[in-house]
This record gives C-alpha cells, structure tokens and sequence, in this order.
C-alpha cells in the first residue's frame, strides 16, 4: 500500500512552492515523520515528512519544480513492495518412486563466502579517524537544510567534525571552514569563468520585489538622532552575571531597544500603524519585526507581543528565533504579523544607513555599530560610546513632527534606561 506525500497548505496567501531539494532517493528507507523533501516558498523553507515508514518508491516532482498546494510530490509505500524485485519461482519437479514417497528436487546453493575485512570509508577532513569505537555518531541529530544538502553533495562525514552549535549540533559556518567554499577571486575565475549566472531563489525573488514596492508606494522619508549608550552599557556590565546566572542567557543590546521601541509606539500610534485603502489601521498590539540575515536572505520574523514580555523573555524569543532562521526552520506564522521593524546593522559594524520600509508597516528603527566619539557633556568634551539612529517611515501618515518626537522618546529611553522600568 502506497501513501501519497502531498504539497501542505504553505500559509496565507502562498498557493505554490519549488521542490529545493530531494532528501531522499528512490528506494530509499524512511521513517515516518522523517523529512523527505524540502520545498522554497516565497517567504520560507519548509521540510515535507513521510507519512508512512517504508520505502520511497516514486519521486513525481523534481528538483527544481513548480508545485501547487495539494500536488503530488512522490510515494513511499508501507512495506516497500514496489521496490522489491519478484524472483522468478524455482520449479520443482515431483519424482515418484516406487514406494510412493515423494522427493523434491531443489538446487543446493553453495553459501558465500565474504571477507570480513571492510575498508574504511573516505573522509572529508582534515584528520584521520583512527578509532571507530570512539565515534559519536550524528546522523540523528538535527540538521538544517542547507547543511544536509553540503553533506549529501560533498560526501561528508558528519562524525569527524565538530560542531559549534548547540549540543554539537554541526553549523553551515562548521562546513565552510571545513571546506573552503569562498575562494579566492582567481580560482573563481578559473572554475566558473568571466561570469557565473544563478537562478534568483523564490525567497530572494520576492524580497526584491517587496522592496521596490515599498519604494514606489510609500512616501519614505528618514530622520536621524544619536544616542549616549554609556548607561546600557553600564547597566549590561553591572547585572550580566546576576542577569546570567538567573535567566541562563545573556543580557543584549536588543531587549533595551524593544522596549524602547514599545514604549515609544504606545505615545506615538500613528508609527504603529498602516494604511488600508482609504484607511488608517492603529495597532493595539505591538509585534516587532527584526531582520536576520541568511544564506539565502534577509528574512524579518516576528517578536509577538513584545510589550507583555520581559528583559529576559525577549532575548530568549530573539535568540530562538534567530536560530530558527538561520537553519530555514522559520515557519509562515513566525513571519507574520509585525506592526514595526528594527533593523541591528550594528551586527554589520554599519556607521549610518536608511532602510526601507517592509510593508505594510509605517516605520523601520535602523540601529548602528557603537563608536567613541567626543560628545560635549556639561559644557565639557568627553568621549562617549556613541550610536547612530534611523528612522525611515511613510510620511503619507505619520508627520515631520510625529516622526521625530518618536526617535527622541527612544534616545531619551536610551540613556536613561530606568525610564523603562517607568514606562515614561
């Protein structure tokens, strides 16, 4: 019995995907629940598990097809039949004797005879596995997409490395260092030519085309602050290890900028809003959207109902997301729902830049790399660990006025950070 794998219902508003992947072949065993084929969407990657254990007996959609929702991507059957090939029956010849005892004629197969001695696999790495009895095996560990695809390109042996992640859990970045995938620009030149020419993903397809939307819908303007980050950086350096000890994670930069951010969206609705038709749509709800980057792209899940949620909760939501996105385990509904964007290019030591809205949101906060500077305090000149700020909205609904009283809140909520706790 066959058990069809179907495309899912890939979210809102998304009917088709592309078949990325195949990560099984024909005939192959697997496990039920056990990912089989990786689909790209416009806004994320998904996994497609088997229905059923048994054996992947069809693959009716390739790699790199165009698949609807409910579209049949393959079977696997139950007991893996369709694979087996049927041996032909031996005949066997009755012989009658003359006492009326029947004898069976059967062919006697000599048994064979293998050498027990194995030679060890090829390795891809830099180091000879000597004991095979020390190996900790990593084949049922979670892998991401894109590591699985290197593994499965590359012949790799996933037991001889060591991975940076969580629990060992073996990285794109682990793979990378192994291998040396980014070249130097001559041995570029010599394995791809003048010019290589790569098929634009789904995901970064629709990221272009959502941006240049955003720039011939919206009314973008931006305007600029900075902010003295020498009380959160005290106020992190002082509480780290209490902060640590208590919550098992780090005390960032981001939980101060969230609720900064909340803070300031409470006073000014108009950032939270949207426009609908000849509508103004306020948010009573305050999701913030942050963008991490990918190998595939930039991708901005959501941080759901960041005004209920602590210093703590909201760097462990972060952290955890983060993750999700940079193994393509993000979900539709973790990328849905945003009423405001921050964007950190301080992770990209960026100095200043204007980012561009993501619709339909009104406003984006460009947060920028931390950078002494002499900054007159008191009269006096003092070098200050100083941050540029950016906030590019749509000025079709929020004013000159709004927009920088708005940035002002977040600096003022900044460098003295116990208005947080005030909610001022």
């Amino acid at each position: 019995m066959s058990e069809k794998i179907l495309v899912p219902v890939l979210g809102e508003s998304i009917t088709e995907a592309t078949v990325s992947k195949w990560l099984k072949n024909e005939g192959d065993h697997v496990e039920s629940d056990e990912p089989i084929v990786e689909l790209e969407t416009d806004k994320v990657n998904l996994e497609v598990p088997s229905p059923v254990s048994g054996t992947l007996t069809k693959i009716d959609s390739k790699d790199g097809s165009v698949v609807e929702v409910g579209a049949l991507l393959g079977l696997v059957s139950a007991n893996g039949k369709e694979t087996l090939e049927k041996e032909e029956p031996k005949k066997i010849t009755p012989e009658v004797k003359e006492n009326n005892v029947i004898k069976l004629e059967t062919e006697k197969n000599e048994p064979e005879i293998f050498d027990e001695k194995e030679e060890d696999p090829l390795i891809l790495t830099n180091e000879i596995n000597k004991n095979k009895e020390t190996e900790i095996s990593k084949t049922n560990q979670t892998l991401s997409p894109a590591v699985r695809k290197i593994v499965s390109e590359k012949k790799i042996d996933i037991n001889a490395i060591k991975g940076s992640g969580k629990d060992g859990r073996v990285l794109k970045g682990d793979l990378i260092n192994l291998m040396g995938v980014n070249p130097p620009p001559s041995e570029r030149k010599i394995k791809h030519g003048q010019e290589e020419r790569i098929k634009m993903t789904r995901l970064r397809q629709t990221i272009a085309k959502r941006l240049k939307q955003a720039q011939e819908n919206a009314a973008l303007l931006t305007t600029f602050n900075e902010v003295d980050m020498t009380n959160v950086m005290n106020m992190r350096k002082d509480n780290q290890n209490d902060f640590q000890d208590r919550y098992g994670i780090k005390l960032g930069f981001m939980s101060f900028f969230v609720k900064a951010c909340v803070v300031a969206l409470k006073n000014f609705p108009a950032v939270n809003a949207e426009i609908e038709g000849d509508e103004i749509v306020y948010k009573n709800y305050y999701n913030i959207s942050f963008a991490v980057g990918t190998d595939k792209g930039l991708v901005v899940p959501v941080l759901k109902d960041a005004d209920e949620l602590s210093f703590a909760d909201i760097e462990k939501s972060i952290k955890a997301i983060s993750e999700k996105a940079k193994e393509g385990k993000l979900t539709i509904e973790d990328l849905q729902g945003g009423t405001f964007t921050i964007s950190n290019g301080c992770v990209y030591c960026s100095m200043l830049s204007t980012s561009i809205l993501n619709l339909p949101q009104s406003g984006v906060l460009g947060m920028h790399n931390i950078v002494d500077r002499p900054t007159v305090v008191d009269g006096e000149i003092h070098i200050r660990p100083i941050m540029y700020l950016a906030l590019s909205y749509d000025h079709r609904i929020i004013d000159g006025k709004e927009s920088v009283s708005f940035l002002k809140m977040i600096k003022e909520n900044l460098e003295d950070p116990r208005r947080l706790f005030l909610d001022i």
